[in-house]
């Protein structure tokens, strides 16, 4: 099936440090997407080999020793251009990498959950630098239904993680009912990706990702494979920075810091479409840099019906594509 990503080529600028709620993340964007640039659409076709889905992106890094001042800085550019592929086995470890704090510190059966990943070839996408000879995975997105493989010890003990991370009595309710009763129409949308990945990936990975959901609904070999793409709900687990603070700050006016920062800015988009959400503690050890001292990393999880998808979808390309 054929796809339009977005491609583009922008000179080398000196990003923000971290992610924040949308109008942050807006200027964040910005900051990518606004200097001389020019964007250009072509259609591709997936295909393993690369799928020649990609964007070329010029990546600038200060050199070693360099100062703070512009005048005194220089610039190590290079040109890397990204490709869509299709999950195979050779991805095994640039998969795991990416998840190894999916679920905090806990010793779970991570290799597991990535031969899942890697073997649902219709749905799901990873993201490498076109003809790399070192097969980087920079990015990946997919969805894994909770019933279709709710047999795997990696599943079973996702579950057991959910439960016990301490609920409030009506979230884990519902929670539990989208792991039992409702699992078979729960799809656990799973996007990880390298810190400076470029924000114009995010569009296209995720309408990749739905626009395969839907294909997968009609051209899977058996109707048990194409109702298990027949999702009425995902599932997300991700993170944010909570302000240590964050309940007394709440109904302030005037505040400089927010009580929550997104790290992914397609998170904030979840988040407001939301069925229910709750966030809890992480022990999973992280340097914090000075613009994020009075916050600590929690995790996030959060449940969007799967009829929102189209909000979030638009929602995003607003967010990404405008300058």
């Amino acid at each position: 099936m054929p796809r339009k990503p977005t491609k583009c080529r922008q000179s080398p600028r000196h990003l923000p440090l971290t992610f924040s709620p949308f109008f942050r993340t807006v200027a964040l964007v910005a900051s990518y997407c606004k200097a001389s640039h020019q964007i250009h659409e072509s259609i591709f076709h997936k295909k393993s080999p690369p799928n020649a889905a990609g964007i070329n992106h010029t990546l600038g890094q200060k050199s070693e020793g360099s100062e703070s001042s512009d005048e005194d800085s220089s610039e190590v550019v290079a040109q890397a251009d990204f490709a869509f592929f299709d999950p195979k086995p050779d991805d095994f470890h640039g998969v795991k990498v990416l998840l190894q704090t999916y679920l905090d510190n806990k010793l779970w059966d991570l290799s597991g959950f990535v031969d899942l990943i890697l073997g649902q070839t219709t749905v799901g996408t990873v993201v490498k630098i076109e003809d790399d000879e070192d097969n980087g995975v920079f990015s990946f997105i997919t969805a894994l239904n909770l019933g279709r493989y709710k047999g795997h010890k990696c599943i079973m003990e996702l579950k057991e993680f959910l439960r016990g991370v301490g609920l409030e009595k009506d979230i884990k309710d519902s929670l539990r009912l989208l792991l039992g009763e409702e699992a078979q129409n729960v799809g656990l949308l799973v996007s990880q990706r390298v810190v400076n990945l470029p924000p114009q990936l995010l569009s296209p990975l995720y309408d990749a990702l739905f626009d395969e959901i839907s294909w997968a609904t009609e051209d899977e070999a058996t109707e048990e494979c194409r109702s298990s793409f027949c999702f009425k709900f995902f599932l997300l687990i991700s993170r944010i920075y909570k302000h240590k603070n964050a309940e007394q700050r709440k109904g302030r006016r005037g505040d400089i810091d927010e009580a929550i920062i997104f790290v992914k800015p397609e998170d904030e988009i979840f988040h407001k479409l939301s069925l229910w959400s709750f966030s809890f503690p992480l022990h999973t050890e992280h340097v914090a840099t000075h613009e994020l001292r009075s916050y600590r990393l929690m995790g996030l999880v959060m449940a969007i019906e799967a009829g929102k998808v189209s909000t979030f979808r638009k929602e995003l390309h607003s967010l990404i594509d405008e300058p």
